[in-house]
């Protein structure tokens, strides 16, 4: 009961002016009860009962006090107590990203858990999962590249092939150049407010036909902002390769990521350049971009009105009706 009467809102609150009257009429009753006082004049005290029926005395006051409260709750009524059932009209002007990602055989090694390929995988998904409204698409690339799947706003369907990302889908290198080139490719005739690429990877450009910064320029020109990330460890990394009796055995190998062009890159396009040398930072990376790139949200609340009089007014009839009846029943005054 309480929650509802916080709901209510009222079309004409200027005429709750009228609860003035309210202590005005209780002083005209009292004044007329005073004027009312009966005289009589008796040679002794014999003929009084000794006790007077005080409960009788009081409840002569109730058909006033019921008339004070119907009028009060029918004040309520005219200053149209309402309810508003509100929803709201989303629009959302989104952003187009497309995640350009290194699956080169050097992705397999384990400066980060269970290894960089992995955990990007696993961080990218969470980023996902974090932004709705934007669509968003996956390109990888090594020795060549590959559109895994273009922008799309079925964010399910676009974790389940990250899911299937493997080394050794396409042939072995890093071609950053034409990782990126791919990517600018797949977003560069996107109306979004925003088009971004996030390029990910952990060595220095071996393969591919477009040079990375080439590549940059022509994100540049279609004003695809790139954020660059740099994926190792300092220093030397665990890496696993197949030794000589069939199982898998380690060598530690020197991390060597261009950070220089990556940096180039990023300023090129109004991006900006992160390392990751753990799975801690790289999720930081991720979040910082999603504070970086923010969709614009719309909304317009609509509201329909309920009209609420009819409680009020069903129980200030209820008290008028008792009202008449005590009156003219137990309280009737005869003249």
């Amino acid at each position: 009961m309480l929650s509802w009467w916080n709901d209510i809102q009222f079309a004409n609150p200027e005429l709750f002016l009228l609860f003035a009257a309210i202590p005005l009429l209780a002083l005209a009753y009292l004044f007329r009860l005073k004027k009312q006082k009966a005289r009589i004049t008796l040679s002794g005290f014999q003929f009084l009962p000794d006790e007077t029926n005080k409960i009788q005395l009081y409840l002569r006051h109730l058909p006033f006090l019921l008339s004070l409260v119907g009028l009060s709750l029918l004040i309520i009524c005219i200053a149209r107590p309402q309810s508003s059932l509100s929803w709201q009209d989303v629009t959302t002007e989104g952003i187009d990203i497309i995640i350009a990602m290194d699956i080169s055989g050097s992705m397999l090694a384990e400066d980060l858990k269970p290894n960089r390929l992995e955990a990007s995988k696993n961080v990218a998904m969470d980023f996902i999962s974090n932004r709705p409204n934007d669509r968003i698409g996956l390109v990888t690339f090594s020795g060549e590249s590959f559109t895994q799947s273009p922008l799309t706003t079925d964010h399910s369907v676009l974790k389940n092939l990250f899911k299937d990302v493997k080394n050794g889908m396409i042939e072995d290198g890093t071609a950053i150049g034409l990782g990126l080139a791919t990517a600018v490719n797949r977003i560069k005739e996107s109306d979004a407010k925003s088009k971004v690429v996030i390029l990910l990877t952990d060595g220095f450009n071996t393969s591919g036909s477009i040079p990375p910064l080439t590549a940059a320029e022509i994100a540049r020109e279609f004003g695809v902002r790139t954020y660059t990330i740099g994926l190792g460890t300092n220093g030397m990394a665990p890496m696993p390769y197949q030794n000589g009796f069939g199982g898998t055995s380690y060598q530690n190998v020197e991390v060597r990521i261009d950070e220089k062009t990556m940096k180039e890159i990023s300023q090129m396009t109004g991006g900006k350049y992160f390392r990751a040398t753990n799975n801690r930072s790289l999720a930081a990376i991720y979040e910082e971009i999603d504070q970086l790139e923010k969709s614009k949200i719309e909304v317009t609340e609509y509201r329909k009105k309920k009209e609420e009089f009819f409680p009020f007014a069903l129980v200030a009839g209820i008290l008028f009706a008792f009202q008449f009846m005590l009156s003219n029943t137990i309280f009737k005054t005869i003249n």
